[in-house]
This record gives structure tokens, sequence and C-alpha cells, in this order.
């Protein structure tokens, strides 16, 4: 597996070297949509988890499009690399709340009322890049209106979350805090990284326009983005790192 990457990253370099030395185009657009934020938060593998634990993210796109040079306002000599696949740069902000949901948090009990009263919020700052494949011609959806370009894409991200922690009946206390969080809990900054992976297609609105749904996942290296982190030695089913995906919705504007 490890020479599987390290041939995709020495391909994925050469490509650049080589589309880099022809010159790129530009393009720029918004991103917006529903997240569904996966934490501490909830009961793993519970429907009410998944869909009650949403937020929502906007974000800021900027894409080198090699198969068109702006320096010449002409088509790059067309090559696979530069025909297929395009550079993503993104910015973007997520915000979440989050509740604890699933049979435990439903118990007529001490523990239950605790979990119930629980209330998080997760916000996240993300930059990084990714690299995006078309497996479609990249030149030919850019001279057909109406056309769609369905794509995949995988990349890493830097991020820097603010979670806030805390419950209905105040700030978390010894007296109403279950035990599994009194000692894993948090409401300080931090940072880390994450790696995104996605799927979509773009759709040919005008000469100078496309339209664009996406479908990503991000998975973060920290299990502290939405503030809990319960002893992974005692609690097994806390053991994983904080995910979400993302449905985003977006306009792309070629400005070369």
């Amino acid at each position: 597996m490890p020479r599987l990457y390290l041939f995709i990253l020495a391909f994925a370099f050469s490509g650049l070297n080589s589309a880099y030395s022809q010159g790129f185009s530009h393009e720029i657009g918004a991103i917006v949509g529903p997240v569904a934020f996966q934490s501490d938060y909830g009961e793993r593998g519970d429907a009410s988890t998944f869909t009650g634990n949403t937020g929502f993210a906007i974000g800021l796109v900027h894409y080198m499009n090699f198969s068109y040079n702006s320096e010449c306002n002409c088509y790059a000599r067309q090559n696979f690399f530069n025909d297929h696949f395009k550079v993503r740069s993104e910015l973007s902000y997520i915000k979440a709340d989050l509740q604890h949901k699933g049979q435990w948090a439903e118990k007529n009990s001490v523990f239950g009322e605790q979990l119930r009263n629980m209330r998080g919020e997760a916000s996240i700052i993300n930059l990084g890049m990714q690299l995006e494949y078309f497996p479609l011609s990249i030149r030919d959806f850019s001279n057909t209106i109406g056309a769609f370009a369905p794509y995949v894409s995988l990349g890493a991200q830097f991020s820097a979350y603010s979670p806030e922690a805390t419950s209905t009946t105040g700030p978390l206390t010894v007296l109403n805090t279950p035990v599994k969080y009194r000692n894993g809990f948090t409401n300080e900054d931090g940072t880390t990284w994450s790696l995104i992976s996605s799927v979509g297609t773009r759709y040919k609105l005008s000469e100078y326009s496309d339209l664009l749904i996406d479908l990503r996942f991000q998975y973060y290296f920290s299990d502290w983005v939405d503030g809990l982190k319960p002893d992974p030695n005692v609690y097994k089913e806390n053991k994983s790192n904080d995910w979400m995906v993302w449905l985003n919705f977006g306009y792309i504007y070629y400005i070369d």
C-alpha cells in the first residue's frame, strides 16, 4: 500500500510540474450546504444522532485549470493530466450544534437526564487543497453548455476549531456532567489536520460559469474538535476521532 501512495504522489507532482510549465487559468467560486457532524455526542450507529447533530458550512474556492493557458488565451497542449485534473484551494467555515441522542440519553435515570441536558457546539475554520480527478474530458466539458462533469477528489486541510460544551442547567460541573465526561471535556480552542475526500459533479451553466454539487467526507486527526473526549481505554465506544459529511452546492466563475 505505501508503494501505491508513492506512485500516486509521484504521478500528481509530475503532472503538476508539466501543467505549470504550460501555464494555467483560474476559477473562483462559493459553496454552501448542510453538514452532519459525528463525534462523542450521541450513540454510534444511531440514526437520530446522524440526523440530529447537524449544522451548516460555507466556503470560498479557487481552482487551477491546466487545460487552458491564460497567458496566451488559448488551450494548453493536451495531455492526460491537464485534461482530467484540477487543483482546488479552499477556505471554509463550519458550525454544528450537538446533542446526545439514542437509547442511553432516553433512559429515565440521572445519567440519562445528564446526557439529555448536555449541549455542544463545534465551530471550525478549514484551509487546504485537494486534487480533483475528472474521468471525462475537461476540455470537452468547457465547450459544451448543459454538460455534466463528474469528479472525485482527495486532499488535506489545516483546521482550527473552537468547541463549546455546556448543559441546559449551566456550565458543566461535577453535579450535571455524566461520569464518563467529567475528565473528558474542554472549551479550549485547538488545531489539527484533516483528510477530505469527495464525489461530485459540475454542470456547465454558461461559457464562463458552472454549478456544482459535492458530497464530502472529512476526517479530523483529533477527538477534541467537539470538546469531548472520554478516556478511550475505558469507553471503547468513543475511541474514534471526529468526522463529518458535508453536502455542498456551489457556483464557479472562470476569471481567465
